[in-house]
Formats: C-alpha cells, sequence, structure tokens
C-alpha cells in the first residue's frame, strides 16, 4: 500500500449530474468491482425498477440509498492508477445531505467536479465548488457528463464548458485553467480508454486526468489528528473509529486522546482497506481498534490526538472569513451583526458558533483594514471576527494545523461563509 503515493478523491455533484454513476463505472472499469457483484446489483435494481442506474449503486450501501436512488452519507473505496493508490470518495449531492458533502471535501486531496453536460451548471454545482474551495481543496478536474444525451456534439460541449467557467470564476479562480473531460458514464466514453464517439476531443481521459494530480506534501511531521468520521461497537473486536489521518502517524500501541470527549486509550490495531497496517501516515483512511474507550464517550466530529500533543478545544477563536453572494430564492440574514448564531462546519463536526465580536472589515485587494469594529456584515463581505462554539469542538489555527482550521457556516439550509482560523483561545477544563 506504501508503493504509491496515496491521495484522497472526493467527487461531487449535483444531485442527478451522474457522479455516482462516474464513480461506479470506473470502479467497475478498473475492476474493483466483479461481474458477480454487477450482477447481483442489477438483479436489485430490477426488483426495484431501477434496472437502467446499475453504477450508481456499487457506493450505496444502504438500502434507503438505493431506494431513494440518491447518495445520503459517504462511500468510499480503493483503486489504483499506473501512479497513485485512490481513495475515492462519493460525496452526497443533494441538497439535504450537504453536511456530509462537507465532511467528504475536507477529507479530499483533490476533487472531481461531475456536471450534467444536457443541464449545465446548477445551484448544487456552485455550492459545491464554492465548498471545495473554502475547504481548502486545490486541485481540480472538471468532468461533463451525458455528452451521449448531447449527441457527443463538440459545439455543444464547448457551450457548456464556456457557462461552467463563466459562473465558477468568481467561486474558483483560474477555473478555465482546469482540466475539463467530457464523458458518458453510461456508455463508457472517455473513463479509463478514449471515446470512440468524440474524435474531435484530445485530451486526457478520466483516469489520465487523475495522474496528472501532484500528491499532498508529506504531513506526517505534524501532530497526530485524525478526526472521526465514524464509531462502532462490534462484538469481540470492541471500539472501532474510522476517519483519516489528517496529520501526524499513527501506530498499534500508541496511546491516545480523544477531543473534545477528553477520554484516553491506546491504540489495538489498525487497518485500510481490510489490510493490517503496521502505521498509518497522514492521508491514510483508516480502521482503528480502541482498548479503553466506549462507543458512546466519543462521536463523530471529535478528533484524536497524542496525549503530550492533543487537539486543541476552542472556548473562542478569531477567524477570516467571506461572505458568499446572496443566492436567489435563498433565505437568510441579509446583515450579520454580534449574537448571530449559525451552524458551523468543521472538519467532521457541525455545531452552533455565535458571533462575539465583528473585529474589522478587509479589503479582498489590499489585505488592509476597510473598516474597524463594524456593527454588521453583509454578503461579499471579507472580515475578522470572533467565533464562541457553542458546544466544545477541535479547532486549530491555520499557522498550526491548517487541515483544521477551514470551516463553513451554514444557517436555513444555506452556505453563507466560509473561512478559516487564525488564532484560538483554547478552553480551559
Amino acid at each position: 500500500m506504501a508503493d504509491k503515493p496515496h491521495i484522497n478523491l472526493v467527487f461531487v455533484g449535483h444531485v442527478d449530474s451522474g457522479k455516482s454513476s462516474t464513480v461506479g463505472r470506473l470502479l467497475y472499469d478498473l475492476g474493483v468491482f466483479t461481474e458477480q457483484e454487477k450482477q447481483k446489483i442489477e438483479k436489485q435494481m430490477k426488483e426495484l425498477g431501477k434496472a437502467e442506474f446499475e453504477f450508481a449503486y456499487f457506493l450505496d450501501s444502504s438500502a434507503e440509498e438505493i431506494k431513494q436512488g440518491v447518495t445520503i452519507d459517504l462511500s468510499h473505496a480503493k483503486f489504483e492508477s499506473n501512479k497513485y493508490t485512490f481513495t475515492i470518495i462519493d460525496a452526497p449531492g443533494h441538497a439535504d445531505f450537504i453536511k456530509n458533502m462537507i465532511s467528504g471535501a475536507s477529507e479530499a486531496d483533490a476533487a472531481v467536479l461531475v456536471i450534467d453536460g444536457k443541464e449545465g451548471v446548477r445551484e448544487q454545482t456552485i455550492e459545491h465548488a464554492t465548498l471545495l474551495k473554502i475547504l481548502g481543496v486545490k486541485q481540480l478536474i472538471v468532468v461533463v457528463n451525458k455528452l451521449d444525451l448531447l449527441n457527443y456534439d463538440k459545439d455543444k460541449f464547448e457551450q457548456v464548458k464556456k457557462e461552467i467557467i463563466q459562473r465558477l470564476s468568481t467561486v474558483w479562480p483560474g477555473i478555465d485553467k482546469v482540466t475539463f473531460i467530457p464523458i458518458s458514464a453510461k456508455e463508457d466514453q472517455n473513463l479509463t480508454k478514449k471515446s470512440d464517439k468524440m474524435g474531435w476531443y484530445s485530451g486526457p481521459t478520466l483516469i489520465e486526468a487523475l495522474d496528472s494530480i501532484t500528491p499532498p506534501e508529506s504531513l506526517s511531521n505534524l501532530p497526530l489528528r485524525i478526526p472521526i468520521e465514524s464509531v462502532y461497537s462490534i462484538p469481540g473486536v470492541g471500539t472501532v473509529v474510522a476517519g483519516v489521518v489528517r496529520t501526524g502517524i499513527l501506530k498499534p500501541e500508541d496511546k491516545i486522546v480523544v477531543e473534545p470527549a477528553h477520554v484516553n486509550g491506546d491504540v489495538r490495531s489498525i487497518e485500510m482497506h481490510y489490510q493490517r497496517l503496521d502505521q498509518a501516515p497522514a492521508g491514510y483512511n483508516i480502521g482503528i481498534n480502541i482498548r479503553g474507550i466506549e462507543k458512546d464517550q466519543i462521536k463523530r466530529g471529535d478528533v484524536i490526538g497524542k496525549p503530550d500533543n492533543p487537539p486543541t478545544v476552542a472556548e473562542e477563536f478569531t477567524a477570516q472569513i467571506v461572505l458568499l453572494p446572496q443566492q436567489p430564492g435563498k433565505h437568510y440574514p441579509a446583515a450579520i451583526a454580534v449574537g448571530y448564531a449559525p451552524v458551523m462546519h468543521v472538519h467532521e463536526a457541525h455545531v452552533p458558533v455565535k458571533f462575539e465580536k465583528l473585529l474589522r472589515k478587509i479589503d479582498p485587494k489590499t489585505g488592509q483594514t476597510l473598516e474597524q469594529n463594524p456593527s454588521t456584515l453583509k454578503a461579499g463581505d471579507i472580515a475578522e471576527v470572533v467565533l464562541k462554539p457553542l458546544k466544545p469542538v477541535v479547532i486549530e489555527k491555520a499557522g498550526f494545523i491548517k487541515q483544521l482550521a477551514g470551516f463553513a457556516i451554514r444557517d436555513m439550509g444555506v452556505t453563507i461563509a466560509g473561512g478559516k482560523c487564525i488564532d484560538v483561545k483554547p478552553l480551559v477544563r
């Protein structure tokens, strides 16, 4: 597993863009799923009247997801290209499940944004691209799917590409420089082999584009931080947690502390994709069997660290935030003042926070102060503020561990701001 560099890759896109179908088809083409597994899913889909969409369900494991036809939670799978080992994260596209998409984006080193070529840019497309940028994803590939519905027409693809660049340029500067790939997941075009229906396209296939990603810098020399994605109690095994090693290295028999639960334990064993590991460096998506901690003592959003350098639990923190442009038809405060209490999404946690102080408005071009102690903030403003978590949460300052410093602010089902923590006042126990 250590032979090739490891990359966490998230697939995002508006619901019905064909995102899960793209992931399923890619994994099938690469041999991750067998013909027998495909036949089993096809049979299940036929019983539900969904036979045409079998590839979408390779990663949708729950009965509720299959019944609804949408991805609700995160799904993970491993595959290898010529250059890298990938853990692929299929993140929900539906607006109701955006908090899980945020978790997926916060785990990722790179992202594939899937857009329906017939429908073009949709509401969730813009929000997903914005969240990827806010949460620190720097490498993006744009896949324009369903070219079969456009008769594989070059001009129609170019029209969709132009619209994407126009509508996403404000939230993703340099979007015109990223790789755009026309595909059909349904008809297996341009995923792992060159399309025989788009002779006009000379760019890479999806798998070739993935090999052009730059692997992340080594973060294993930083203090250990593993945000917990899920917690299980397995008979005969004990407490098992899943999550991505954001920084540091974890080894069996290591002593650990989990914050803000403030409990201590040690590591019995570590697995990744059902293989035992003798160590898990930064970037590995792992399962950890823990001794000394019960399932009901910890939860999703808690963070694992070492007792000699524990995760930081914030009493309050200073942040630089960007308020996003208001979205038509969405309802949330036109102006933000001290006392406002939305929900913050940071790594795997989501907790209410209160705006304690509005320190200053910032000029986006120069970084200079436009106004000290403003009375309100509005859409489009960049500001420095003090936020107080209303429930205990781990957050680190960007200058220390930037992987746990980025966050999104949401209210009434809408992402209204993104930011990064620049200073923390730790909670004194």
